[in-house]
């Protein structure tokens, strides 16, 4: 559960709420929960999947396995693409709450900072993610009962007339639930430690569904916050909305807690996503689907290859897109991974009870979610989504390798 936890305790919560106000307006909380339906359809079929194939991998492991090699493949590459995007967007959330007005140049130092880190093998570990979740909590709770409490005026600065209302936009709702999405991805981390639990059939389907209710009412309680302090159209435009409420309604100076709070948890985030992302890298390189150079490691068990060229992926997108658009790019990649975890737990509907319905559903609800993402998000996910099955199916075509 916390790593689970500290997978999605991260720069969701901090960032996700004003492109989600942008597009749904007053009907944010509609927009959540239907992110969290389809992500539970997700965790469900990911829990399902990993009782079976207790192994390192995910859905990459869960597509070979269940549907064939070129949906693993294609898990994979999402994955790598979309997480690549959320890197980018959790080194700008660095940037927006601690130096805000040069939130790309600290983007960019996060970046680079985050990947010598990791070169030098330092990782994230639970006990540190079990700190920065609790460290966010307190904060959120503190912000949270500041607003509450009467202020100069004798009244809250909290106002649950301004979390709902307005006339339902239906394709900016879908957009919304689909942005959103951007802030439950990590709870199928879980599901990727099959190899590292005791009793994985018990422990890992637990885990996933707790983190995730866990996760769900947070984000419900964040967000009925962040909404009836500021307001729709007044958190629409904000890149730090969290730490502009807290200073709304805690005494002048004192923000900077909510902001350190941000960074710490985003920093922390990008940390353990860069280690996810170059490792799927490296096993995708030693299958054969990504450049060999990819698959050395270090003396020390750390793949730099995987992890520099990552690292500049994550560079890429921090100087080319904004917040908004590194979390479209980013849904899109995630939504199109947790399409073929569904479809792969499809397979399982004769020996899994829910395995006729909830797959279908997460299935379904992975797709729209992904084509109502903002254009440029749903053009340019698909552009790299092609460009790698032609990356593929050039590599087959290509020479065989010569045993002996």
């Amino acid at each position: 559960m916390t790593v689970g936890l500290g997978a999605m305790v991260g720069a969701g919560v901090f960032v996700v709420w004003a492109p989600v106000a942008s597009a749904a307006g007053g009907w944010v909380l509609l927009s959540l929960a239907l992110a969290a339906l389809v992500a539970t359809c997700n965790a469900l079929s990911s829990a399902a999947l990993a009782a079976r194939h207790p192994e390192a991998g995910g859905t990459y492991v869960y597509g070979r396995e269940r549907l064939g090699p070129v949906w693993g493949y294609l898990a994979g590459w999402c994955f790598v693409v979309g997480k690549t995007a959320s890197c980018a967007a959790m080194a700008m959330t660095v940037g927006a709450y601690l130096v805000p007005g040069a939130e790309r140049v600290a983007a960019v130092l996060a970046v680079v900072l985050v990947t010598g880190l990791n070169l030098a093998g330092v990782r994230r570990s639970v006990a540190a993610s079990g700190v920065i979740v609790a460290v966010v909590l307190c904060a959120l709770a503190g912000v949270a009962v500041a607003a509450l409490l009467p202020g100069p005026s004798g009244a809250p600065a909290w106002d649950p007339g301004r979390v709902v209302g307005g006339p339902v936009d239906a394709p900016g709702v879908l957009q919304a639930a689909g942005l959103i999405f951007f802030a439950f991805a990590g709870y199928a981390r879980v599901a990727t430690l099959g190899e590292e639990v005791r009793d994985p059939a018990r422990v890992i389907p637990r885990a996933v569904v707790l983190s995730l209710l866990s996760v769900l009412a947070l984000y419900l309680a964040v967000g009925t916050l962040v909404l009836g302090v500021l307001g729709p159209a007044g958190t629409a435009g904000l890149p730090d909305p969290l730490a502009q409420v807290a200073a709304l309604v805690w005494p002048a100076g004192w923000a900077w807690v909510v902001r350190a709070a941000a960074g710490l948890a985003a920093a922390g985030a990008l940390l353990n996503l860069l280690l996810g992302v170059s490792r799927t890298a490296l096993a995708m390189a030693r299958d054969g689907y990504l450049p060999r150079r990819l698959a050395g490691v270090s003396r020390a068990g750390v793949p730099r290859a995987a992890e520099v060229a990552v690292g500049l992926l994550v560079l890429f997108v921090v100087l080319l897109a904004d917040l908004r658009g590194a979390i479209g790019f980013s849904s899109f990649g995630v939504l199109l991974y947790y399409a073929v975890a569904n479809a792969a737990a499809w397979t399982l509907r004769r020996e899994w009870a829910p395995g006729a319905v909830v797959p279908v559903v997460g299935l379904a609800g992975c797709l729209v979610l992904a084509v109502s993402l903002p254009l440029p998000s749903v053009l340019g996910g698909a552009a790299v989504v092609l460009l790698g099955l032609l990356a593929l199916a050039v590599r087959r075509q290509g020479p065989k390798p010569v045993a002996g």
